[in-house]
């Protein structure tokens, strides 16, 4: 490029930046701009379009269409050229924009007289923010120092855009991080909770993006790449522990870092009159765009790794996200894409709430807010661009929405909810040391799942009888490696101390589907909830299986013993995990280790198959557990993440109840204990309902059982199955609404 065009280049963005330095109300600033825009590129036409929602755009100044049509003109996304270049992110060149496919005509703008039109999207990190056009009289192809000039240009408006530098009285001009915000999101961990935003990963806020000093800048961004490669070498170096995976991926960084084609390129942006901090972004912005539309899945996981590489860079450019940074408030609200488990335990019970724009219900993240009792509600899309670190956010898990920066009456309403759950959890904890008898003196054991230490202190306050479920798996999930046995059989025999003498039912390794250890390679599967996972793994792959058995058996120290292997599906998988449990008992014997008093090896009924299993299935396991939430999915074909499907079916559903009755009625048959565990067991209604199919023992997070206790107590349990009986053979559905009318006659609520 040469020096002369180089020059043109900082000349514009020396004009840009003294407009936005004007006193003047956002949409003087905009006419402005798009004034110097023209001029300096000798255009006839400039036009700034802004989202006046997501997927509407309006026209919010010009120079050269009809001055009438600004705030008036507005198209979707996809309609006509600009709506063309909103939905795909990049720019289009056309020489003839009436001759050009998709053009639409747009009567008021006066348009009708200019040929050429190039446009490019104004965005931030592919977030879109709009659209900046140019058009001219005369067919023409804008050249390419041109078409990356307007580039430049529209990376600067985004920045200004995120800033805020355009508030004012155009409907479309942004207000972000200053009204309210509702997202409506999943609920992934029931719960409400009040406090402030802390941003896991902040972004960067690049708020110098026009630099003077073309030779200062390219100096601050080598010194910068420097810093970064040497950052990067030295987690290579800590990685050289025989983790291949974590350091493939650390190689991928140091080939980012070094790339010669990548600093160039940023070289080049400042060259244009750019900040160091622009050009990083700008770069990043334009890598993301271009490896969407690449179909390798390969390279589209590069994105995440470039984005973070990025993300560092711009860090030690800013100082921003370092030591010195921004403390977390009192009342932590954690917002984030997304989290794994380790980190999420790192903050552990500080949190008061989570909101994230990914995740799925049986997330990690969702496994340990749930053992952490955190109120968890994700897919929140773009929570992480609107808010910002200190920003007022009220979380409401049993909804599934989050409120930012509420307004007064809303918080009000929102802490009279609190105030209300807090009185009826006082009320529940009077009945903490009462049994879940009902009034037909039928008494249901209340057990609680746990997965974590910090989940054993629930069993006093909550009244739980004893731990129904211990989730195995969480130690696997939060380490880079396997754990060793000495390690868990230390972790388990503090789990059997801590809970004092009540019953723990430890359930084996359930890895797969969504669940993937760090160091387990994951598997291409199309359905992997029906997949490779849980006992399907530990048969396939014995020795973590036998290795977690052992140390089993050594952390009882004597004690009784209760083991349950995850996802049987037919007779002979839980004979072949029953023989490896015998078989790690005689071994630990010869060795001359301690044995368990007694143990008790159970399944997880958690597919409709295992409940028409032979009878030497229920008569050799010495307990069930039904596993509610996957039954569920696999009974009604509905996949649990899928938020199409997965509220489609109601656990009250007359079918659903049924298949429950036939598995009480064949474990009754052998006299095997049986249980159900899962999200419905927790759900007082839900409860009520298994306990008048015959279910005895119920298997809940810490926070149910006050209310289950507390409507089982109050109910006469055969008249509930009278109440069931009769909705199925009149043919209903659900038997659901009966219930609630039944109860609403009773005088009780729930």
């Amino acid at each position: 490029m040469a020096d002369s065009t180089e020059s043109e280049s900082r000349k514009l963005l020396g004009r840009l930046r003294a407009a936005l330095a004007e006193e003047s109300a956002g949409q003087a600033r905009l006419d402005h701009i798009v004034q110097i825009i023209a001029d300096s590129m000798r255009t006839e036409v400039c036009s700034i379009y802004l989202f006046r929602d997501t997927e509407t755009l309006e026209l919010c100044a010009t120079q050269g269409l009809k001055i009438e049509a600004v705030h008036q003109t507005r198209m979707r996304v996809g309609e006509g050229l600009v709506g063309r270049i909103a939905r795909e992110g990049r720019p289009i060149n056309a020489p003839d924009a009436p001759k050009t496919r998709g053009f639409r005509y747009m009567p008021e703008t006066g348009e009708e007289i200019y040929s050429a039109l190039l446009g490019v999207p104004i965005q931030r990190l592919g977030e879109r923010l709009g659209v900046l056009v140019v058009q001219s009289k005369e067919q023409r192809h804008y050249t390419e120092d041109e078409v990356y000039a307007l580039e430049v240009v529209a990376m600067v408006l985004a920045e200004m855009t995120e800033l805020g530098a355009f508030v004012g009285e155009g409907a479309a001009l942004s207000k972000r991080h200053q009204n309210p915000v509702l997202f409506r999101g999943t609920t992934a961990q029931e719960g409400v909770a009040e406090g402030r935003v802390w941003l896991h990963e902040p972004r960067v806020v690049v708020t110098n993006p026009i630099a003077d000093d073309p030779e200062r800048e390219t100096e601050r961004l080598h010194s910068a790449v420097n810093t970064l490669r040497v950052s990067v070498d030295d987690l290579l170096r800590a990685a050289d522990n025989g983790d291949k995976e974590q350091r493939e991926v650390l190689e991928t960084y140091r080939m980012f870092a070094n790339s010669r084609s990548w600093l160039g390129r940023m070289e080049e942006d400042i060259s244009r009159g750019l900040s160091a901090e622009a050009a990083v972004e700008k770069e990043q912005s334009s890598a993301r765009a271009r490896l969407r539309s690449v179909p390798d899945a390969y390279f589209r996981e590069r994105l995440h790794d470039l984005d973070d590489l990025s993300n560092r860079l711009l860090r030690i450019l800013t100082g921003q996200g370092s030591e010195t940074g921004s403390e977390m408030p009192d009342d932590p609200i954690l917002v984030a894409r997304s989290i794994g488990p380790g980190e999420l335990l790192e903050y552990g019970r500080s949190l008061r709430g989570i909101v994230l724009e990914q995740g799925s219900v049986g997330s990690h993240a969702a496994i340990v807010a749930r053992a952490l009792a955190i109120p968890l509600v994700i897919h929140c899309d773009r929570v992480t661009t609107e808010a910002l670190t200190g920003d007022h956010i009220l979380v409401d898990g049993d909804q599934g929405v989050a409120h930012l920066r509420p307004e007064d009456n809303v918080a009000r309403a929102f802490r009279e909810k609190i105030a209300m759950r807090a009185k009826a959890q006082e009320r529940y904890s009077d009945l903490r040391d009462q049994p879940a008898t009902s009034k037909c003196g039928t008494t249901t054991r209340l057990l609680m799942n746990a997965g974590l230490m910090a989940d054993l202190p629930s069993l006093e306050g909550s009244g739980a009888e004893g731990v129904g479920l211990f989730r195995t798996e969480l130690q696997f999930l939060i380490r880079s490696k396997v754990p060793r046995r000495g390690e868990l059989a230390a972790l388990y025999a503090r789990v059997m101390q801590a809970a004092k003498g009540r019953p723990v039912v430890f359930r084996t390794l359930d890895i797969g589907s969504d669940k993937v250890l760090p160091y387990m390679k994951p598997q291409d599967e199309p359905n992997p909830a029906l997949g490779w996972r849980a006992i399907r793994v530990g048969l396939d792959k014995p020795g973590v299986m036998r290795m977690q058995l052992q140390a089993l058996i050594r952390a009882t120290n004597g004690g009784p013993l209760a083991v349950m292997f995850p996802f049987i599906a037919q007779f002979d998988e839980f004979r072949a995990a029953r023989q490896h449990m015998l078989d790690e008992l005689e071994r630990e014997d010869k060795l001359g280790h301690v044995l368990p008093e007694k143990v008790e090896i159970g399944a997880m009924l958690e597919t409709p198959s295992l409940a028409f299993a032979p009878r030497q299935f229920f008569e050799m396991a010495d307990f069930i557990s039904i596993g509610g939430n996957d039954l569920k999915q696999f009974f009604f074909a509905a996949d649990r993440e899928n938020e199409r499907v997965r509220k489609r079916y109601d656990t009250l559903n007359v079918s659903f109840l049924t298949l429950i009755e036939h598995i009480v009625a064949r474990c009754e048959e052998t006299g095997t204990p049986v249980s159900f565990c899962g999200e419905d067991a927790g759900r007082p209604i839900e409860a009520m309902c298994f306990a008048a199919m015959g279910l005895k023992t119920l298997s809940m997070r810490p926070s149910s059982i006050g209310p289950v206790k507390n409507l089982l107590r109050r109910v006469d349990l055969k008249e509930v199955k009278t109440v069931i009986d009769e909705a199925r053979a009149s043919g209903a559905q659900s038997v659901r609404t009966e219930l609630i009318d039944w109860l609403g006659r009773s005088g009780w609520s729930v």
